[in-house]
Protein backbone atom coordinates (compact mmCIF):
# COMPACT_ATOMS: atom_id res chain seq x y z
CA UNK A 1 0.00 0.00 0.00
CA UNK A 2 1.76 3.27 -1.31
CA UNK A 3 1.38 6.63 1.01
CA UNK A 4 1.52 5.22 4.32
CA UNK A 5 1.86 7.56 6.99
CA UNK A 6 5.68 7.31 7.29
CA UNK A 7 6.01 8.45 3.45
CA UNK A 8 4.43 11.83 4.37
CA UNK A 9 7.14 14.69 4.40
CA UNK A 10 5.84 16.02 7.49
CA UNK A 11 5.76 12.88 9.33
CA UNK A 12 9.28 12.44 8.32
CA UNK A 13 10.25 15.73 10.16
CA UNK A 14 8.49 15.30 12.97
CA UNK A 15 10.13 11.68 13.67
CA UNK A 16 13.48 12.86 12.91
CA UNK A 17 13.60 15.59 14.64
CA UNK A 18 11.44 14.12 17.87
CA UNK A 19 14.73 11.53 17.31
CA UNK A 20 17.28 14.27 17.40
CA UNK A 21 15.96 16.16 20.48
CA UNK A 22 15.73 12.89 22.33
CA UNK A 23 19.96 12.24 21.54
CA UNK A 24 19.75 16.40 22.98
CA UNK A 25 17.74 16.01 26.20
CA UNK A 26 19.34 12.76 27.18
CA UNK A 27 22.58 14.32 27.51
CA UNK A 28 24.39 10.68 26.82
CA UNK A 29 25.85 11.23 23.51
CA UNK A 30 26.41 14.09 20.92
CA UNK A 31 24.36 14.76 18.01
CA UNK A 32 25.21 12.81 14.81
CA UNK A 33 26.08 14.92 12.07
CA UNK A 34 24.69 12.18 9.59
CA UNK A 35 21.29 12.12 11.46
CA UNK A 36 20.84 15.51 11.54
CA UNK A 37 21.61 16.43 7.95
CA UNK A 38 18.82 13.68 7.41
CA UNK A 39 16.57 15.47 9.10
CA UNK A 40 17.49 18.73 7.72
CA UNK A 41 16.96 17.19 4.09
CA UNK A 42 13.30 16.53 4.81
CA UNK A 43 12.19 20.12 5.57
CA UNK A 44 13.54 21.33 2.05
CA UNK A 45 10.24 20.82 0.44
CA UNK A 46 8.78 22.88 3.08
CA UNK A 47 10.72 25.80 0.92
CA UNK A 48 8.59 25.09 -2.46
CA UNK A 49 5.20 25.38 -0.24
CA UNK A 50 7.06 29.17 0.21
CA UNK A 51 6.99 30.30 -3.31
CA UNK A 52 8.92 31.31 -6.17
CA UNK A 53 10.40 34.02 -3.71
CA UNK A 54 12.10 31.80 -1.81
CA UNK A 55 13.88 29.71 -4.07
CA UNK A 56 17.48 31.38 -3.42
CA UNK A 57 16.80 30.43 0.21
CA UNK A 58 15.81 26.66 -0.91
CA UNK A 59 18.67 26.22 -3.26
CA UNK A 60 21.54 27.71 -0.87
CA UNK A 61 19.94 25.66 2.50
CA UNK A 62 20.10 22.15 -0.07
CA UNK A 63 23.57 23.19 -0.80
CA UNK A 64 24.63 23.74 2.66
CA UNK A 65 22.36 20.31 4.15
CA UNK A 66 24.53 18.60 0.76
CA UNK A 67 27.84 19.91 2.41
CA UNK A 68 26.98 18.45 5.66
CA UNK A 69 25.74 15.45 4.39
CA UNK A 70 29.08 14.34 2.25
CA UNK A 71 31.22 15.90 5.60
CA UNK A 72 29.46 13.29 7.99
CA UNK A 73 31.13 10.34 5.85
CA UNK A 74 34.18 12.02 7.67
CA UNK A 75 33.24 13.23 10.70
CA UNK A 76 30.85 11.73 13.24
CA UNK A 77 29.13 14.10 15.39
CA UNK A 78 27.86 18.13 15.27
CA UNK A 79 30.63 18.76 18.06
CA UNK A 80 33.51 17.36 15.97
CA UNK A 81 32.24 19.54 13.07
CA UNK A 82 32.89 22.66 15.12
CA UNK A 83 36.08 21.24 17.08
CA UNK A 84 37.42 20.89 13.70
CA UNK A 85 36.82 24.30 12.29
CA UNK A 86 38.18 25.64 15.32
CA UNK A 87 41.80 23.76 15.09
CA UNK A 88 42.00 24.93 11.63
CA UNK A 89 40.88 28.02 12.11
CA UNK A 90 38.30 28.43 9.45
CA UNK A 91 35.16 28.38 11.87
CA UNK A 92 34.40 32.13 9.64
CA UNK A 93 35.54 31.11 6.26
CA UNK A 94 32.80 30.57 3.90
CA UNK A 95 32.48 27.23 2.93
CA UNK A 96 33.30 25.48 6.31
CA UNK A 97 31.06 23.12 7.50
CA UNK A 98 30.74 25.39 10.94
CA UNK A 99 29.07 28.21 9.00
CA UNK A 100 27.30 25.98 6.52
CA UNK A 101 25.83 24.59 10.04
CA UNK A 102 24.71 27.90 10.94
CA UNK A 103 23.23 28.81 7.37
CA UNK A 104 21.28 25.42 7.90
CA UNK A 105 20.06 26.64 11.34
CA UNK A 106 19.03 29.98 10.14
CA UNK A 107 17.05 28.46 7.18
CA UNK A 108 15.04 25.78 10.25
CA UNK A 109 14.15 29.05 11.75
CA UNK A 110 13.23 31.24 9.37
CA UNK A 111 10.99 28.36 7.66
CA UNK A 112 9.64 27.51 11.29
CA UNK A 113 8.59 31.11 11.99
CA UNK A 114 6.81 31.38 8.76
CA UNK A 115 4.47 28.52 8.88
CA UNK A 116 3.97 29.38 12.52
CA UNK A 117 2.86 32.69 11.60
CA UNK A 118 0.87 31.44 8.30
CA UNK A 119 -0.59 28.95 10.91
CA UNK A 120 -1.72 31.28 13.42
CA UNK A 121 -2.89 34.17 11.01
CA UNK A 122 -6.59 35.00 10.34
CA UNK A 123 -6.57 37.09 7.49
CA UNK A 124 -3.05 36.45 5.44
CA UNK A 125 -4.40 37.55 1.83
CA UNK A 126 -6.96 39.33 0.15
CA UNK A 127 -7.75 40.85 -2.94
CA UNK A 128 -4.28 41.10 -3.87
CA UNK A 129 -3.13 42.31 -0.58
CA UNK A 130 -2.00 41.05 2.93
CA UNK A 131 -3.86 42.03 5.60
CA UNK A 132 -4.25 41.55 9.54
CA UNK A 133 -1.53 38.74 10.18
CA UNK A 134 1.00 38.94 7.47
CA UNK A 135 3.49 36.23 7.99
CA UNK A 136 6.54 38.48 7.03
CA UNK A 137 5.76 41.02 9.56
CA UNK A 138 7.67 39.46 11.67
CA UNK A 139 10.36 37.40 9.70
CA UNK A 140 12.98 40.48 9.51
CA UNK A 141 12.99 40.88 13.26
CA UNK A 142 13.02 37.44 14.52
CA UNK A 143 15.41 35.44 11.71
CA UNK A 144 16.79 37.72 8.69
CA UNK A 145 18.94 41.14 9.70
CA UNK A 146 17.92 43.56 11.33
CA UNK A 147 19.18 46.35 9.35
CA UNK A 148 16.84 48.39 6.61
CA UNK A 149 17.81 46.37 3.69
CA UNK A 150 16.76 43.18 5.25
CA UNK A 151 13.54 44.34 6.38
CA UNK A 152 12.97 45.78 2.66
CA UNK A 153 14.13 42.32 1.05
CA UNK A 154 11.97 40.40 3.50
CA UNK A 155 8.55 42.92 3.23
CA UNK A 156 9.16 43.39 -0.84
CA UNK A 157 8.18 39.60 -1.36
CA UNK A 158 5.33 39.05 1.09
CA UNK A 159 2.97 39.04 -1.91
CA UNK A 160 3.77 35.45 -2.87
CA UNK A 161 3.73 33.72 0.60
CA UNK A 162 1.38 31.24 0.80
CA UNK A 163 -1.90 32.26 2.82
CA UNK A 164 -3.04 29.95 5.83
CA UNK A 165 -5.81 28.38 3.51
CA UNK A 166 -3.00 27.73 1.37
CA UNK A 167 -0.86 26.03 3.85
CA UNK A 168 -3.40 24.40 5.07
CA UNK A 169 -4.96 22.53 1.97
Amino acid sequence: MAGTDNDKPLTKISESFKELAATVNSQAADVELAAFSRACSYVSPLFGCLGIAFKFAEMDYVAKVDDLAEASKSILTLQSVIDRDIEGNCVRKAGSHTRNLLRVKRGLDMVRVLFEQILAAEYVYQHGKFLKGSSIQGLHTSICSPSWMGYKKSCCRRDVCPSHEGTIT
